[in-house]
């Protein structure tokens, strides 16, 4: 896997400084399966982060969606942001939201660049089928590759907000402790983005998973 990261990057050196990434310019990866309410993770990642004053880029891969597939969102910020796209090894952070997506994605974090990735398996439809396994050692794989590994329960903490549907809020509220953004301005968002009757619902995910890393 490392040999096909590296050519991987090595592909895509020219595309990096094309799309003029700088260190005014934070890239966060969003990655996780259908269903799982990356989308919304990435709108409030979006809001707040134009809350906040600062110019922002998205960018969204839906694939099989509806299927379980990939579903990848880029969101990328600072005083002027000139395209959404994110090439491999320009992401300073990475939110995956499914452990085996994580690993996937592996080879679009910079070298030091940090991961919070949720303990959390879907077997894909080759492993559902009987085609292939499902890797036993994921989080141990991401360790060695990642410098920065934060593994967090985000099912159990949903659970205990009242509700698995706010996996993806506990995940937001997990990497907002390491982006630049004022904690009042997640939970202005929040009101904003979520329907009235879920915003208690979402807060408390928020919350909690703020208290994860």
């Amino acid at each position: 896997m490392c040999s096909n990261m590296s050519i991987r990057r090595n592909q895509t050196s020219k595309l990096r400084r094309m799309i003029m990434n700088n260190n005014n310019v934070i890239s966060v990866l969003l990655t996780g399966i259908g269903g799982q309410g990356i989308l919304l993770a990435s709108d409030l990642l979006t809001m707040v982060a134009m809350e906040e004053g600062y110019d922002v880029k998205k960018s969204e891969v839906h694939g099989m969606s509806q299927r379980g597939g990939s579903v990848e969102s880029a969101v990328r910020f600072g005083k002027k942001v000139y395209s959404p796209i994110l090439a491999p090894g320009m992401a300073d952070f990475l939110l995956s939201f499914e452990k085996l997506e994580a690993l996937r994605t592996l080879d679009y974090l910079n070298d030091n660049g940090l991961i919070v990735v949720n303990d959390y398996k879907f077997d894909p439809l080759p492993v559902a089928a009987g085609l292939a396994e499902y890797p036993g050692d994921i989080i141990d794989r991401i360790k060695k590759y990642a410098k920065k590994v934060f593994v967090v329960d985000g099912m159990s903490v949903a659970l205990r907000a009242g509700s698995m549907k706010v996996m993806n809020v506990v995940l937001i509220g997990a990497i907002s402790k390491f982006l630049p953004f004022k904690n009042d301005a997640w939970l202005k968002v929040i009101k904003k983005r979520v329907p009235e009757k879920y915003v208690e619902l979402n807060i408390k995910a928020f919350k909690l998973g703020s208290e994860l890393v």
